[in-house]
């Protein structure tokens, strides 16, 4: 039985700030995939490290809840309320909810928003020139997406990019909540200029309707009752939270791999727009922005060998999920940009809250390599730049590059 009992050995806590960020974390995961599959980690709380666990807890949310929190330290697990916060619903709740953004995000939709994300490219990669040393994180993968979400909530207008990007910062900050997150007073108010900013917005399309997120949010019902102020702006917030953390840490992340892989980086210049996708999926698998998610267990089961009781909190482990030689063979550990897509992998999720921005996310960083590689593709990344101490993500907050 794999228990904490039987493995004090090995040591992991992810809702301590810096684990991800360890040099030795993914020779933990290693070793939790064929260790500890299942592990105790602390009294009522497990890590999932193998790749079918995790999919297996994501799609069965009658026996795995979302609805008593998913962040490593959110305000839900001491009994908060979230509403309109679609990653904390369970069915039958959580799908009318989703579908009420989704049509802003299906492939189809996506494809055409294509030219308007290219245009939002161009006008961050635009003023770089080969030679300039750039902060890959503040100069490229911060603002592409702060500005695709400003788009599509409609307010890429109504703010400057420099103040929005702040209040961004902010909100995703706050994402760490709990005790651990040390936010700053300027944190603080950066998150309630943007709550506050969001909630004029709403007012606003009500009185004067457009063509946006906002608006299709306002305009719609859920069980026939339309959505409160609230419940609008915390649905926004939580699409700026994911459509950020997830895109921001993809290219960054990329930037980083492909410097590492040089031969890899110099195939896909000039590449064809499928080979690009292929290799879009292989930097999510490699990089998976989004660490972990939690559930907690509402029966008593049986997961693996482990013995949860209900009640306990269930961390899945994405990273891990995404590099198990079970599924990916003996190059799970190698980074592979023409790697086939024989499995499909869990950076975005799966089941009932498999990412709802994935085919953005999707887009943004393929058109994002297409034009990088094609302005710079003798890049040099001088170091391996700062990773941050999130309890969500695994990314950098400073990449150092050369074009």
């Amino acid at each position: 039985m794999t228990d904490l009992s039987d493995r004090p050995d090995i040591v992991i806590d992810p809702e301590e700030p810096g684990l991800f960020s360890d040099p030795g974390y993914f020779d933990l995961l290693h070793r939790l995939r064929h260790e500890a599959p299942v592990h105790r980690y602390k009294p009522h709380a497990w890590t999932v490290a193998g790749y079918d666990d995790v999919r297996a807890v994501s799609r069965d949310p009658e026996r795995f809840s979302s609805a008593h929190g998913v962040l490593m330290n959110d305000p839900a697990r001491t009994g908060a309320s979230m509403p309109g916060s679609i990653i904390h619903m369970d069915p039958p709740l959580h799908g009318p909810w989703r579908r009420l953004g989704s049509r802003w995000f299906t492939p189809r939709a996506v494809a055409i928003l294509e030219e308007q994300v290219r245009a939002v490219a161009h006008s961050v990669l635009d003023p770089l020139s080969p030679g300039d040393r750039i902060d890959v994180v503040d100069d490229v993968s911060a603002p592409i997406p702060v500005l695709v979400i400003a788009e599509l909530l409609g307010i890429g207008d109504a703010i400057e990019r420099t103040i929005f990007r702040r209040w961004s910062d902010a909100c995703i900050g706050q994402a760490d909540g709990g005790s651990h997150a040390q936010l700053s007073a300027e944190q603080i108010a950066a998150g309630t200029e943007l709550f506050t900013f969001l909630g004029e917005q709403v007012v606003e399309r009500r009185a004067t309707p457009r063509d946006d997120l906002i608006t299709t949010l306002i305009e719609s019902e859920v069980e026939g009752v339309p959505l409160r102020d609230i419940e609008v702006v915390m649905y926004c917030l939580a699409l700026l939270v994911a459509g950020n953390e997830t895109t921001r840490h993809l290219i960054s992340g990329t930037v980083a791999a492909l410097f590492d892989h040089p031969d890899q980086r110099r195939s896909l210049v000039g590449a064809d727009r499928d080979t690009l996708a292929t290799a879009v999926e292989e930097c999510l698998r490699w990089v998976t922005p989004i660490q972990a998610f939690g559930r907690t267990a509402t029966v008593d089961l049986t997961l693996g060998d482990a013995p949860i009781e209900a009640g306990d909190w269930v961390v899945l482990l994405y990273a891990s999920a995404n590099r198990d030689e079970a599924v990916y063979g003996p190059t799970a550990g190698r980074f592979d940009v023409h790697r086939p897509a024989d499995a499909a992998h869990v950076a975005f999720g799966f089941g009932e809250h498999l990412c709802l921005g994935a085919s953005l996310a999707r887009m943004e960083a393929r058109v994002f390599l297409e034009l990088f590689l094609d302005r710079f593709p003798e890049y040099v990344v001088p170091t391996a730049g700062t990773l941050g101490p999130s309890t969500l993500v695994r990314g950098h907050i400073a990449l150092e590059a050369v074009l």
